[in-house]
Order: C-alpha cells, then sequence, then structure tokens
C-alpha cells in the first residue's frame, strides 16, 4: 500500500463509466456552470455599477456572489475535465489546492450569511442606530474577518489532513477532494487531529446557526408589528431570499454530516456533495432577485 510521502496523485469518483453518460455528465455540468458563472456574474457587475445598491446589503450580497463563484470554479470544471477525457485522477498538489480553497470558500460563506443575518437584524430591528453600526468602514472590516477566517480554518484543515499518513491507498470516494473522505485513507489514530478540529468548527458553526435563528426571531417578531402591509412585504422581501439560500445551505450540509452511517453510500455522498456545493451557487443568484425589486431594476438596466 502506497503511503502519503509516495502519492502522486488521488483518483476521484466517477458519475458514471459509461461513456454517454459522462458526455451527457459534461454536458449539464457545463450547463450549471455557466449558469452560476453568469447569475454571479450579473450580481457583481450589477451592484459594482449601480449607486443605489452601495449599502451594506448588497455589499454583503457581493461579497456572497465571489465566494460563490469561486467554491463552484473549484469543484466543478475538475469534474468536467475528467468527464470529458474519461479521467479519474487528480494530482496530489491539486487536491491539496482544491480542498484548501473549498473548505476556504465554504467557511466563508457561512460567515457572510451570518453576518447578513445580523445586517438584516439591525436594518430591521434597530433602524435608527443602522447607519452609525454599518457605516462603510465597519463593513469593510466584517467582510474582511469573514474571509480570514475562512481562510485561516482552510489552512489549519488541509494542512492537518495532509499531515496524516495514507496507506489505504489513493481512491477518494468522492467527486472531489473532500475532508472526510481524504481521511478514510489513514491507516493511524493521527487522523483524531483533525476529527477533533472539525469537532470545533461544527461548534463554532453551530454557534452561528443558533445567531442566525434568534436574529430571525428577533426580526420576523419586529416585522408583524408593522402596521402597514407594503411594510411588512418590503421587510419580507429583504429577508426572506437570505433565510432561503441559508437553509438550503445548512439543511444540505447538516445532513451530509450527520446522516447515519446506514445511509452511507458512495450515490448518495455524491447526490449530497451536489447539493450542498454546486446548487447552492447556482441558485443564489435566483433567489435574490427574484422579490429584490432594486436588484431586479439593477440587473434589467445592465442587460439593456
Amino acid at each position: 500500500m502506497p503511503n502519503s510521502s509516495s502519492l502522486s496523485e488521488f483518483l476521484l469518483l466517477a458519475f458514471t463509466d459509461t461513456r454517454e453518460l459522462q458526455l451527457l455528465h459534461f454536458l449539464l455540468f457545463m450547463g450549471i456552470y455557466l449558469a452560476a458563472l453568469l447569475g454571479n456574474g450579473l450580481i457583481i457587475t450589477a451592484i459594482a455599477c449601480d449607486h443605489r445598491l452601495h449599502t451594506p446589503m448588497y455589499f454583503f450580497l457581493l461579497n456572497l456572489s465571489l465566494l460563490d463563484f469561486g467554491t463552484i470554479s473549484v469543484i466543478v470544471p475538475k469534474s468536467m475535465s475528467n468527464s470529458l477525457w474519461d479521467a479519474k485522477s487528480i494530482s496530489y498538489l491539486g487536491c491539496v489546492v482544491q480542498l484548501f480553497f473549498i473548505v476556504f470558500f465554504i467557511l466563508a460563506e457561512y460567515s457572510i450569511l451570518t453576518v447578513m443575518a445580523y445586517d438584516r437584524y439591525i436594518a430591521i430591528c434597530k433602524p435608527l442606530n443602522y447607519g452609525t453600526v454599518m457605516d462603510s468602514r465597519a463593513c469593510v472590516k466584517i467582510a474582511v474577518a469573514a474571509w480570514a477566517s475562512g481562510f485561516l480554518s482552510a489552512f489549519m484543515h488541509t494542512a492537518n489532513t495532509f499531515s496524516i499518513p495514507l496507506c489505504r491507498g489513493n481512491t477518494v470516494d468522492q467527486f472531489f477532494c473532500e475532508i472526510p473522505q481524504i481521511l478514510k485513507l489513514s491507516c493511524s489514530d493521527s487522523y483524531l487531529r483533525e476529527v477533533g478540529l472539525i469537532a470545533v468548527t461544527a461548534c463554532l458553526g453551530f454557534g452561528c446557526f443558533i445567531f442566525i435563528v434568534l436574529s430571525y426571531v428577533q426580526i420576523f417578531t419586529a416585522v408583524l408589528r408593522i402596521p402597514s402591509e407594503q411594510g411588512r412585504n418590503k421587510a419580507f422581501s429583504m429577508c426572506l431570499p437570505h433565510l432561503a439560500v441559508v437553509s438550503l445551505f445548512l439543511s444540505t450540509v447538516i445532513f451530509a454530516c450527520l446522516k447515519p452511517p446506514s445511509l452511507s453510500s458512495p450515490t448518495l455522498d455524491l447526490v449530497l456533495a451536489v447539493l450542498y456545493a454546486v446548487a447552492p451557487p447556482t441558485v443564489n443568484p435566483l433567489i435574490y432577485s427574484m422579490r429584490n425589486k432594486e436588484l431586479k431594476d439593477a440587473l434589467k438596466k445592465l442587460v439593456q
């Protein structure tokens, strides 16, 4: 059996071994990838070019779109390439880089989603303090902190994962490099270090989840007290897209992490990975633009 010092590549899980289905997978992922690039690119451009959207809410949405852009670009092109050329391999260095950026973008995105909940809480529950609390300097500092926390966490997880001796082959049961699948290749107790680090990250993530839930309890309590129907609709239009994105992101990640071992299978793991890593970057632009009149107007102006 090879050890980690002699590994030069990993073998990723293929969606199918049938050539026709491989080409179908390539075309499907190419469509998804182009849709994600177009949607997130339009939102980034619209927010950057329209001065009416230079507000904290849209600043954080721009950051979210950048992270979605990065997440899907790290995962999908390699899978497309493998399907097109009937290959399964990824170099050792390529796997390290891919895993680092996946963890970086996903954790930074979760941080931004948490910040967006706080932004909506201040805007709706404490509107008189909004301009002071969420001024431009504070927004930049918060965004930098979110990106930096993702970078630091990704560095620690990646360094920890690939410092573990790997001697159970080089086959990864996923279509991209994922920490749990890499840990399955370990043959020593040193993998428990990474398990401990994952547990710490999960606890922090749970804290963010509680914060988001409590924020929305306060937000909906305040919205229901608004006397005018128009005011309630405007408040809901600002909050519901974010809540939908958070729900999609968390539900798939939580189920992927906490599903019973009896339900575990390569096919189910593959489907869940698509749902939490590929689907959100694709549908987020659609969710945010559906009920947001300001963003829809900016997008119409951009494409005309």
